[in-house]
């Protein structure tokens, strides 16, 4: 699976971004697709992710109410829609895919940065 992310950019606090990842060469119906983040100097950590075959979806707490991973099957494309962004935020956002029943995530694209001023 080849992974292209895009729609980083500089927002304000407050602001909304919304990512996408479209993914090729394969059929993503036995995977689960996810988006990770990694601020400067701190581990990546997976911010949500999104069960291609039925849709469901999981958030990291910090994010939840305010961030919408969906998925768009014509397209193959997975959204991340950031709302009220806040400082924290800020950070390299990376798309990821694994075979649902593996936990491990085998195939990532490039990293696409969010920058959140206050």
């Amino acid at each position: 699976v080849q992974l292209q992310a895009s729609g980083g950019g500089f927002v304000q606090s407050g602001d909304s971004l919304r990512l996408s990842c479209a993914a090729a060469g394969r059929t993503l119906s036995t995977y689960t697709l996810g988006w990770f983040r990694q601020a400067p100097g701190k581990e990546r950590d997976l911010v949500a992710t999104i069960r291609w075959s039925d849709g469901s979806t999981w958030y990291r707490d910090s994010v939840k109410g305010r961030f919408t991973i969906s998925r768009d099957d014509a397209k193959n494309t997975v959204y991340l829609q950031m709302n009220s962004l806040k400082p924290e935020d800020t950070a390299v956002y990376y798309c990821a895919a694994r075979y649902t029943i593996s936990s491990t995530y085998n195939y990532w694209g490039q990293g696409t940065l969010v920058t959140v001023s206050s």
